[in-house]
């Protein structure tokens, strides 16, 4: 019995490049690239014949040359050089790799260590030691990390990030990362190695427990074969070949009666196949096999298989459309035929909207039926594969997309873009709560990439980031304007006891409770309510703590403008007692501006206690003596009525007493 992997085969970061390359090649393009393009001696001697060169440096690439960069990704001052230069090239960078780069970008940046596990000679662990802002550390064994933390015992209570070459050992690197935790008390773990390596490689685990027999197929200079082929031979007896060739003087006996085959990340289906083929020969001619060939076998060599394959990608001209699929002719025998759910991604969107007679589309065959002499295929799943594409450089260089939001599910939406659907998570899809995502199907939105998933061809969205981000430009805009003294436009975003906090676009500032009114405030509340549009002046600019204090108070409505442009000096008014203290009296003479009368100016006789003369709630005559506009205070005096009045009494007494005829007058006795 023979098994073959289900992860045997390009992974998806090697098969982006390796067509990458071939379309060029397809298009005409000169291509080169930057070391070999996958560790695969039959890829590279077939791109070879086909005018392919690999160069080692950038400076060996021709002015008429489109260099590829490899799926293991390079330093940044490699882009550096070839921007410079003007060197026309594509980025076969695997995703999963820059997420690497961008991981010890943004950490060492902070000061962190970076501990590498990997192939400290590997041209992808070289790329990521290149990002690398602080000292960065390679090691490929569980006692290289114990030697290296031994050797810089500071790292036990340092800053430190541990992150993985993408291929790998999954088993190795768990165990690696029990040691570091229980050493390390402040270390960040980032586990980088692609999820299609840790599936192929537990898959390989279990095949080699499970046969007598376990064939690795890889270029052996690849170190995801490698890795394959050591976790392989471990369990049981293994090989590890690169083509059929090694096969033909291989000699089975005792015959094995389980045999598994699993293949690197750079090995094409082809070879596997191959491999299959010559396996299943060699165990018939050892089994004594009368080397019949089955039905099948026969039917395939006989020249009435299908050429169509369930994967194949082949272009058609549509000659029908009706209510359920649309017809097209693919150049053979077979009946091209697209069903109506396999237009578009879109459900809601008519074939006869995307597609009219005549046109020319690009398909992904899907079933092949030759009795009924049909091959049904599908216009959404190329699209979806060129989609894929598109979204993966999205992501890479953080590209904003578009899409329109297709389908309410559990945890979010679906929206598709670029023939793709990805799902944008509840919790993504604004920058505030949502309850109901029902309200937006139907809607175009704008988004970025945040996760992929290669092997399920997933794909999720954020609404949110892309907002975050925005905001985040208007906030840094906005301190870039603003000054003290500003008025400005904003938002009650909360209130609380002490204050009121403003959203001016992006950033908050504060209303103190003082500056809301030019009156006592019981509660900020009282004055405005959350969600109020409100205009405020810049009082004061935190720029290192980035804080704003705001005034709510209008200079035009200042108690105190008010009053002095209404009062001075002399002047004589109503006031209305509203609290007695041991000194004297205050006074309300308007809303916001108080007064004092002091007890020596309550009356023109001496008093002990004002309360013998003054009770609160009174409303008593003062005549004005003094303004202090800087320090808010104004004095006031009962006292000087009381003269005022004493000395008008007696004038008149001595005006009566002279009317008085024969009578004369001694004015310095009336005065005594």
């Amino acid at each position: 019995m023979i098994t073959v992997a289900k992860t045997a085969g390009f992974c998806f970061g090697v098969n982006r490049g390796v067509e990458i390359v071939y379309n060029l090649v397809d298009e005409g393009n000169k291509v080169c690239t930057l070391g070999p393009i996958i560790h695969n001696p039959q890829v590279v001697n077939d791109l070879a014949e086909r005018g392919v060169r690999i160069i080692n440096s950038p400076k060996e690439a021709k002015p008429d040359e489109t260099l590829v960069i490899r799926s293991h990704g390079v330093r940044p001052e490699v882009y550096d050089y070839i921007k410079n230069v003007g060197i026309n090239f594509k980025d076969a960078t695997c995703p999963f790799v820059k997420k690497i780069h961008n991981i010890v970008k943004r950490e060492s940046s902070k000061g962190k260590t970076v501990l590498i596990a990997g192939n400290r000679d590997h041209p992808e662990v070289d790329g990521i030691k290149g990002y690398c802002e602080q000292d960065a550390y390679v090691f490929s064994t569980l006692e290289e990390l114990k030697t290296l933390l031994k050797n810089h015992k500071n790292f036990v209570k340092s800053a430190l990030i541990l992150v993985a070459q993408t291929t790998f050992n999954s088993i190795l690197w768990r165990k690696c990362v029990n040691f570091v935790n229980k050493l390390c008390t402040n270390v960040k773990i980032f586990d980088t190695i692609c999820n299609a390596t840790s599936v192929r490689q537990k898959e390989a685990v279990s095949l080699a427990n499970n046969s007598d027999l376990l064939i690795v197929v890889g270029g052996k200079c690849s170190s995801n074969t490698r890795k394959l082929f050591d976790l392989c031979s471990a369990r049981c007896k293994s090989m590890l070949i690169e083509t059929v060739n090694e096969l033909h003087d291989c000699v089975l006996t005792p015959l094995p009666l389980k045999i598994g085959i699993t293949a690197g990340a750079s090995t094409p289906a082809c070879i596997i196949e191959e491999v299959h083929e010559i396996m299943s020969k060699k165990i018939n001619e050892s089994a004594g096999s009368s080397g019949e060939m089955s039905f099948a076998e026969l039917f395939e060599q006989s020249g009435q298989q299908a050429v169509y394959k369930v994967g194949k990608k082949v272009k058609g001209v549509v000659t029908a459309i009706s209510k359920n699929e649309v017809q097209v002719d693919i150049g053979g025998k077979q009946a091209g035929v697209i069903p109506v759910s396999e237009i578009s991604a879109d459900s809601s969107v008519k074939a006869e909207d995307v597609l009219k007679k005549g046109d020319e589309v690009d398909l992904i065959v899907t079933k092949v039926s030759d009795q009924d002499g049909i091959v049904t295929l599908s216009k959404k799943r190329y699209d979806a594969e060129k989609g894929y594409d598109m979204i993966l450089e999205a992501m890479d260089q953080d590209k904003v997309l578009n899409g329109t939001i297709t389908d309410s599910v559990r945890g979010g939406v679906l929206a598709v873009t670029c023939g793709v659907k990805v799902f944008i998570p509840i919790s993504q899809l604004s920058d505030h709560r949502i309850e109901d995502t029902t309200e937006f199907v139907g809607k175009n939105v704008d988004f970025k990439i945040i996760d992929v998933t290669p092997s399920k061809r997933r794909a999720v969205a954020s609404v949110r980031k892309l907002l975050n981000e925005l905001k985040q430009v208007e906030v840094e805009k906005l301190w870039d304007e603003i000054k003290e003294g500003d008025v400005r436009t904003g938002t009650v975003k909360s209130i609380t006891n002490y204050g009121v906090f403003v959203d001016l676009g992006g950033v908050d500032g504060m209303i103190h409770i003082t500056e809301l009114s030019w009156v006592k405030v019981k509660h900020p509340s009282d004055i405005v309510s959350v969600g109020d549009t409100v205009e405020v002046t810049v009082k004061d600019l935190d720029r290192e703590n980035h804080r704003i204090s705001l005034s709510y108070r209008k200079a035009e409505d200042d108690p105190w403008r008010i009053f002095t442009d209404k009062y001075s000096v002399g002047q004589v008014l109503d006031v209305k007692v509203f609290a007695i203290k041991q000194f004297g009296a205050f006074v309300g003479i308007m809303p916001g501006v108080d007064g004092l009368i002091h007890i020596s100016q309550i009356s023109d006789k001496r008093i002990d206690k004002i309360s013998d003369v003054l009770s609160v709630g009174d409303v008593v005559k003062a005549q004005i003596t003094d303004i202090d506009y800087d320090a808010k205070r104004v004095s006031l005096s009962m006292k000087t009525l009381l003269e005022n009045s004493a000395n008008e009494e007696q004038q008149k007494n001595l005006e009566s007493v002279e009317n008085i005829e024969g009578v004369e007058i001694n004015r310095d006795a009336i005065a005594q």
